[in-house]
């Protein structure tokens, strides 16, 4: 009686294209990722901060320096290399301490910031205004063009002399908390943007820094 080993053969083939298989379910899954345009996997993130800060007071006024360290979210970015604007807005408060009662807002500084990349001379523009943007663009007091998306950024991320006080606001010999806050403003995205933006990491970009000082005289 002559055994036959190809029973035996056929049981153990599936289980060889079991890694095949198992690869060609992964390369589907990252296929069908990529159709529903969900986000790579996460680059490398840079450090985000803010740093150098420092306050100068004269008699025209409180002002601030500060340097930004950020790199713009992949989606923000991606979105960007689309035509689509991003929004973004540095807020400034100044704090007056009190140990008897709640500390006391005494000014308080808004600017808005509107980075665009026109895809046909491959440029990008930065504009800056004290009020939010509108379809008119009122509002917008310095408008920049830059050839590198890196040059652009470089100017965002510089706060040199804002004024974010009058004069008669601050007194000297006091303590003040002075808070920056430096964010992506979702809320100027067209709305499908805002929609797919909510709940995902792909869109975060916030810092914050606050500082105590205690003001010299003005010279």
């Amino acid at each position: 009686m002559t055994v036959s080993s190809t029973h035996c053969c056929k049981n153990l083939r599936p289980e060889a294209h079991a890694p095949r298989r198992r690869l060609a379910l992964l390369l589907a899954l990252v296929w069908l990722c990529g159709l529903l345009g969900l986000p790579a996997p996460a680059r490398a993130q840079a450090p985000q901060d803010i740093s150098e800060m420092a306050l100068e007071r004269t008699p025209e006024g409180l002002y601030l320096n500060a340097s930004l360290h950020f790199a713009l979210p992949e989606l923000a970015e991606d979105a960007l290399y689309k035509g689509i604007p991003m929004y973004f807005v540095t807020e400034a408060e100044v704090v007056r301490e009190r140990w008897y009662w709640y500390d006391q807002p005494i000014a308080q500084a808004v600017r808005h910031l509107r980075l665009s990349y026109q895809p046909l001379t491959r440029r990008w523009r930065l504009n800056v205004s004290p009020v939010p943007f509108d379809k008119t663009g009122l509002g917008v007091v310095l408008g920049q063009n830059y050839d590198e998306l890196a040059d652009a950024l470089a100017a965002m991320q510089r706060i040199a002399r804002w004024k974010i006080a009058e004069p008669s606001a601050v007194a000297p010999d006091t303590v003040y908390d002075v808070q920056l806050r430096f964010r992506l403003d979702l809320t100027q995205l067209p709305r499908p943007f805002q929609i797919g933006a909510l709940g995902r990491g792909g869109w975060s970009l916030t810092l914050a820094r606050s500082q105590r000082i205690s003001l010299e005289p003005a010279r």
